[in-house]
């Protein structure tokens, strides 16, 4: 018989970056969690800004600023 065993997988959390900080660290933080270059994630969202309208997207931003923790050191 087998036990049911779940394997242990390691919890991420999504933080704000403080060293690829340009402005507040949201998108070196998301692009940390995600495993990405901060640099290719700030184009697609400058893109996606320009795309939808300026307004949402840095509506959008300030409220990532305000929600997403820093990291405790």
């Amino acid at each position: 018989m087998e036990e049911n065993k779940q394997e242990q997988i390691p919890h991420k959390k999504l933080y704000k970056s403080s060293t690829n900080k340009v402005l507040t660290g949201v998108c070196g933080g998301i692009a940390e969690y995600i495993n990405m270059d901060p640099i290719v994630l700030r184009l697609l969202w400058i893109l996606l800004v320009i795309a939808t309208g300026i307004a949402p997207g840095v509506v959008v931003y300030i409220i990532a600023a305000f929600v997403i923790p820093e990291k405790k050191a």
